[in-house]
């Protein structure tokens, strides 16, 4: 889930950690790297409220399954904090990788959805895209959220689809699914600059400025 070489040095997140579990949330503290700055921690769907409106972070990590509240667990959560969601952004992160779950957080207004198998470095990597206006998403979960946001096939200009070559179509398929330019390069056999290169190419060609925007994009058109 690594990305491309992260060009604000000395930049910081502010981040809470939302989870039911204590010891998870230390271990996680302890993982996320120097540019995570972590503001608070809650363990109910009530103290996580509480908490992300008393701090104001930009990024919330957010676990599906909570105690509390009236049952909806992390989606009550984003809907508590609904009047913060034009600044804070929520990355959900759990051990669940059903498709109910991932759906429904995201129907909330979630940013993305990571499983809790990732390392720290990696979830780092999420947060600060997150941070930046990325939707994240572990790879083989992308396809749910294009399953269930993707409606019937728009019609597409064949000179859309004329303005990318083959590779630059490749790269935007996987980059639109959810993988990072690492996985892009890994997967393609070419460097990560090359796919740094091609990913700025197909934004500027279909006038798109996000990943978030891209993968919208591609879903429309059934082209994943």
């Amino acid at each position: 889930m690594n990305n491309a070489p992260d060009n604000g040095a000395g930049r910081t997140v502010r981040v809470v950690i939302v989870d039911d579990h204590t010891i998870f949330r230390s271990g996680l503290k302890a993982d996320l790297d120097a540019r995570m700055d972590v503001v608070g921690e809650a363990g109910t769907v009530e103290q996580a409220i509480a908490v992300i409106v008393e701090t104001r972070p930009e990024v919330v990590l957010l676990d599906v399954h909570l105690p509390g509240g009236l049952g909806g667990g992390g989606r009550e959560v984003i809907a508590g904090s609904a009047a913060l969601l034009g600044t804070t952004s929520f990355l959900a992160l759990s051990v669940s990788d059903a498709a109910e779950d991932v759906v429904s957080v995201i129907r909330a207004g979630a940013r993305g959805y990571v499983t809790k198998t990732i390392s720290g470095k990696e979830i780092s990597d999420a947060v600060m895209r997150v941070a930046d206006g990325d939707a994240v998403f572990s790879p083989r979960l992308a396809g749910f959220v294009l399953d269930a946001f993707g409606t019937a096939p728009a019609d597409i200009a064949d000179d859309e689809l004329d303005k990318l070559s083959a590779r630059e179509l490749e790269v935007m398929r996987l980059i639109a699914r959810g993988y990072s330019y690492k996985e892009v390069a890994k997967e393609l056999f070419i460097s990560i600059k090359t796919v740094e290169t091609h990913v700025s190419a197909v934004l500027r060609k279909l006038q798109l400025s996000s990943r978030h925007e891209l993968t919208k994009w591609a879903a429309e058109r059934r082209l994943l």
